[in-house]
C-alpha cells in the first residue's frame, strides 16, 4: 500500500495550519465568552471554526485518512493507517484573554509513527514544520536544538495539568526541584510551542504530564528533527497518549531524568 510522502504530509499541514491561522488571528483581540470543558479548560468559537475548517480541507483532499482532533475526537476511516492529529487553538486560555501565545498544530502519523507536523504561530506569523528524515524549519528555514550541557545555564519551560488545583502535591515537586537546579522556568501556556521553541533553541527543556496526543504530535517531531530527544519521564519511549513527555535538547536528558527520579524517590 502506497502512502503520500513525509514531505507531501509537511507540505499539506502547512497550508491547512497557516489558514486555520487566520481564522484565529481574525479572532484575537476580540471579546471572547468562552465555554467551559472543566475548571480551567476553556473552548471557543475559534477552536471550533478553526477545527471544522481543517476537517473539510482533509476530507477533500485524504478522504480515506483517520482524524483525530481536540474539539470532535476520532473520525476513523476503516482503521486508516494514516491519521492527522489536530489542535486547532492550543492555548486556548491564552486566547480567550488576548495573551498572544497560541498555535494552530496539526500532526501526521503514518502507520502510528509519526510522518510530518506543523505548528503555526499566527501572531508572530512563525510556521513551524517537519518531514520525518528531511530536519525541522522554521519559515522554511533550518533549525537545531541548543548546545547547552548543564541545567544551571539551561532555561526550561513547562505546564501545569488541569488537575493542579485538584492536585497540586503531584506537580509542584518536579517544579521546585527543577527551579531549584536551573537558569530559568517559563510556563506560558501553548505545549505544541514550547516544543517548537525547544527545537530551534529558544528553551533547553521541557516536562509536562497529562497532556493529550494533539498536544504534543508536531511538536514531538518537530524536536526529533531538530536533533532532541523526547521520552517519557524515565527515558522509556514516549508514548503520545500516555500524558508525560520530557524533551530536551539531547544534552540535558539525562540530568532532567535523574531530577525527575529524585522527587518521585522521595514522594
Amino acid at each position: 500500500m502506497s502512502f503520500p510522502t513525509p514531505e507531501t504530509l509537511r507540505t499539506a499541514a502547512t497550508e491547512l495550519a497557516r489558514e486555520a491561522g487566520d481564522i484565529l488571528r481574525a479572532g484575537h483581540g476580540l471579546l471572547h465568552e468562552p465555554e467551559r470543558k472543566g475548571r480551567i479548560d476553556l473552548v471557543t468559537e475559534y477552536d471550533r471554526r478553526a477545527e471544522q475548517l481543517i476537517l473539510g480541507r482533509l476530507r477533500e483532499r485524504f478522504p480515506g485518512h483517520a482524524i483525530l482532533a481536540e474539539e470532535s475526537g476520532l473520525h476513523d476511516t476503516r482503521n486508516a493507517p494514516v491519521r492527522w492529529v489536530i489542535d486547532p487553538l492550543d492555548g486556548t486560555t491564552n486566547f480567550a484573554h488576548n495573551y498572544p501565545f497560541f498555535a494552530v498544530s496539526i500532526g501526521v502519523e503514518i502507520e502510528g509513527d509519526l510522518a510530518a507536523g506543523a505548528v503555526f504561530d499566527p501572531i508572530r506569523n512563525e510556521m513551524f514544520s517537519a518531514a520525518r528524515g528531511r530536519g525541522a524549519t522554521l519559515n522554511d528555514q533550518p533549525i537545531r536544538v541548543s548546545a547547552i550541557d548543564q541545567l544551571v545555564d539551561a532555561l526550561l519551560v513547562t505546564g501545569f495539568p488541569y488537575d493542579v488545583r485538584e492536585h497540586p502535591e503531584r506537580h509542584l515537586p518536579d517544579f521546585r526541584a527543577f527551579l531549584e537546579r536551573a537558569q530559568g522556568i517559563r510556563r506560558d501556556g501553548s505545549a505544541a510551542l514550547n516544543l517548537c521553541y525547544l527545537a530551534m533553541g529558544r528553551f533547553d527543556g521541557f516536562w509536562e504530564a497529562l497532556l493529550a496526543p494533539w498536544d504534543l504530535a508536531a511538536g514531538v517531531l518537530l524536536v526529533r528533527e531538530a536533533g532532541g530527544r523526547v521520552t517519557a519521564y524515565d527515558g522509556t519511549p514516549l508514548d503520545l497518549d500516555g500524558g508525560e513527555i520530557l524533551a530536551s535538547n539531547g544534552r540535558l536528558h539525562p540530568e532532567m531524568m535523574r531530577v525527575l527520579e529524585q522527587v518521585r524517590s522521595r514522594s
